[in-house]
């Protein structure tokens, strides 16, 4: 557990450091999302906007359920990678996010996504929910045209 958070501190210690505009919190075996690193970031950026988390939020091969509220507050987040990860229910907030342009959530247990939220939001170009036993309703959805490009598999 111990060796966990050093990783993640280290990587957000990186992030802000370097100015770079992504946060990789890939494989630090996560379950939950350390909120502590939106107060981090927010209390050592003065440019927040650029900052925080500006363009990917990579944390794939976790063990996360949900995410916080807080993520719906990060400004010019464009791409976020959930993959293989253990929700089983699409995280909403994400919804919120009016500048998300691509929603990675493969090989998660989601059984529904909300194609038409999904598919009326404004920047969304594509979304990847294979390897998820999508229910029949949802699979059905997911086979109409959209704005946004859905990726499934079909015989989740």
């Amino acid at each position: 557990m111990a060796d966990a958070v050093a990783k993640v501190a280290r990587r957000v210690n990186d992030t802000v450091e370097e100015g770079k505009d992504s946060l990789d919190l890939s494989n630090c075996k996560l379950m939950n999302f350390p909120d502590g690193v939106f107060k981090v970031l927010k209390s050592v950026a003065e440019n927040i906007h650029v900052v925080m988390l500006a363009d990917n939020l990579d944390l794939h091969c976790n063990v996360l359920t949900k995410l916080p509220d807080a993520v719906a507050d990060v400004e010019h987040l464009k791409n976020i990678d959930l993959a293989n990860n253990s929700f089983s229910v699409f995280p909403e907030k994400l919804l919120e996010i009016p500048t998300l342009e691509t929603i990675n959530l493969e090989g998660n247990t989601i059984t529904e996504i909300p194609v038409e939220r999904l598919s009326a939001m404004p920047a969304l170009k594509w979304i990847n929910v294979k390897s998820n036993p999508l229910d029949k309703d949802t699979l059905a959805a997911v086979q109409t045209p959209h704005k946004c490009e859905i990726l499934f598999t079909a015989d989740a």
